[in-house]
Formats: structure tokens, C-alpha cells, sequence
């Protein structure tokens, strides 16, 4: 069971799931219905499938890739903790679990399921050939607003769908610094991604235009949802302007130059602004 927490670095969870929490309860407010547990319960367990199998799928992929890279020859796959088979039946138990219980959530996501696992499986093939990896990988985790939005109402709005684009933006400008330490690597494995096309110089700037747009999207929607609620949500508007802060602290710790601290921007910076912007909401929301 380590192994495969391992695998799917569990941890990184967190990165998403405060905005699948958040588009439930937007839901919520928005259609007024009641708290639905099991619905609550359902989309967790729909984020927590689809988690995995993306991940799981990635790293079967990626594992003779994973073995030539220094920084990732530990990893399960390769090191044997897990073998290639094994994973693969991880994958599928995973989406099957995901598109059953979208079927139990409503006809619309169920019908809507087969699309999400398009996109976040076909992830893992996308930097043999575009640069534009780091973008499906947003879409993928974007999903995850406009998706638990989808389960409450039966319908889109177009606050979670901001608050998709948010997402979007963010992790495709946090995972192009990520691979900045991958970029001789990549170029090695004729591997693409932005750090590969662009250099470190330009692959910072895309980021930080991406972060730009990221805090751009967040006032929108909270001044959308303070307009269509007429309330001001102090709270949510505190939480805005902290993960905006968090996300212009990584971009200070981080230069061309210097990649020591990638995983206090990727991992602590990231996972802390989205906890504490997903809590703040859903509390101004909801309570």
C-alpha cells in the first residue's frame, strides 16, 4: 500500500481537491440544495480514482524514460518496488471505479466520464510531441471545479469554469518550472516540453504570464460570485489575495540560475495556497 501511495504521490492531492470542494459547495448555493453527503462523498471518490489512474498511467508510461533520468530511477516502476503489469491493473481498476461511481453521481457526468479519462491518461503521452504537456496536464486537474459544479446542478456555470481556467493557468505555470529540472534531460531523450523550446529565461517568463493570469481569473470569479450573490465574501476575497502572494513568493525563490528551492515552490508553496484558498472559500460560502 506505500508503494502504491508512492506511486500516485498521493500528497499531491491536495493540489486539486480544494477546488473540487469548492465547486460543490458553489453548487450548492447555486441550486439551492442540502448538503448531500453521499453526493460530497461520491465526488471525492471520483477525484480520488481519477488521481490515481492519471497518475498510475503516467509513471507506466514514463518507466523506461523514469529509468535513463537520475532524478527519477527510484521511482516504484523502476526500481522494482512495483511491477509494469501491476500498475497497469492499478490504471484500470481506477477507471473503472471512476466512470461507475460518475454513473452514481448523474447521467451527465456519467456521459461526460470517458472524456475526463481521455484527457488526463492522454497526458502522459503529450511531451514525446508538444510542448504543450504542461497545459494538458492543467486541463486535466481543471476539470475537477467544473466537474464537482457538474454533480451538484446537472449543469455548467460560469464561475467554476473560471475557476477551472485559475486552475489551469496555475499548474501549467508551476509545472514549467518543474521541468526546468529536467531541461538537458529532455533534450537528451528528444523529450518536449516549454523549458526545451523556450530555455530557462523565457520558460520563467511563460510561468509568471500564466501566474499573472491565474490571480486575474480569481478576482473575476470572486467578483462574479459577489455580484450574482450580492455579498461582498470578505473571506473569499482574504483567500484570493493570499494564493495570489504564494504564487508571487515561488516566482522570488525560483531564477534561471538557481532550481534548489523547485520543490519548496512545486510542493509546499503550491499545496499551502490551495488548502488555505480552498478552506477560506468554501467557509465564506457555506458558513
Amino acid at each position: 500500500m506505500k508503494n502504491y501511495l508512492s506511486l500516485v504521490k498521493f500528497s499531491h492531492t491536495i493540489f486539486a481537491l480544494p477546488f473540487a470542494i469548492l465547486g460543490f459547495f458553489l453548487g450548492v448555493n447555486t441550486d439551492p440544495n442540502y448538503f448531500d453527503f453521499k453526493l460530497f462523498a461520491y465526488i471525492l471518490l471520483c477525484m480520488l480514482f481519477a488521481r490515481n489512474a492519471a497518475m498510475a498511467f503516467n509513471r507506466y508510461i514514463d518507466r523506461a524514460i523514469d529509468a535513463n533520468n537520475p532524478r527519477t530511477a527510484e521511482r516504484e516502476i523502476p526500481s522494482g518496488l512495483i511491477k509494469p503489469t501491476n500498475a497497469l491493473i492499478f490504471v484500470i481498476v481506477n477507471c473503472v471505479f471512476f466512470v461507475f461511481t460518475s454513473f452514481l453521481i448523474n447521467k451527465l457526468c456519467f456521459l461526460l466520464s470517458p472524456i475526463a479519462l481521455i484527457i488526463i491518461l492522454g497526458y502522459s503521452y503529450t511531451k514525446r510531441f508538444s510542448a504543450l504537456c504542461h497545459f494538458v496536464l492543467g486541463l486535466g486537474l481543471a476539470l475537477a471545479p467544473i466537474g464537482a459544479f457538474l454533480a451538484v446542478t446537472g449543469q455548467f456555470g460560469l464561475a467554476p469554469v473560471l475557476y477551472g481556467l485559475a486552475v489551469l493557468t496555475w499548474v501549467s505555470g508551476f509545472d514549467i518550472i518543474y521541468a526546468l529540472q529536467d531541461e538537458d534531460f529532455d533534450k537528451s531523450m528528444n523529450l518536449k516540453s516549454v523549458p526545451v523550446i523556450l530555455g530557462r529565461k523565457n520558460a520563467m517568463k511563460l510561468s509568471s504570464v500564466l501566474h499573472v493570469l491565474t490571480g486575474t481569473l480569481l478576482v473575476l470569479a470572486g467578483y462574479l460570485i459577489s455580484a450574482q450573490f450580492e455579498q461582498l465574501f470578505w473571506i473569499h476575497w482574504s483567500g484570493a489575495f493570499i494564493f495570489i502572494g504564494l504564487l508571487i513568493y515561488q516566482h522570488f525563490i525560483i531564477s534561471p540560475q538557481d532550481l534548489s528551492k523547485v520543490n519548496l515552490a512545486f510542493f509546499t508553496t503550491n499545496g499551502i495556497a490551495s488548502i488555505l484558498f480552498g478552506f477560506l472559500v468554501v467557509f465564506d460560502f457555506y458558513f
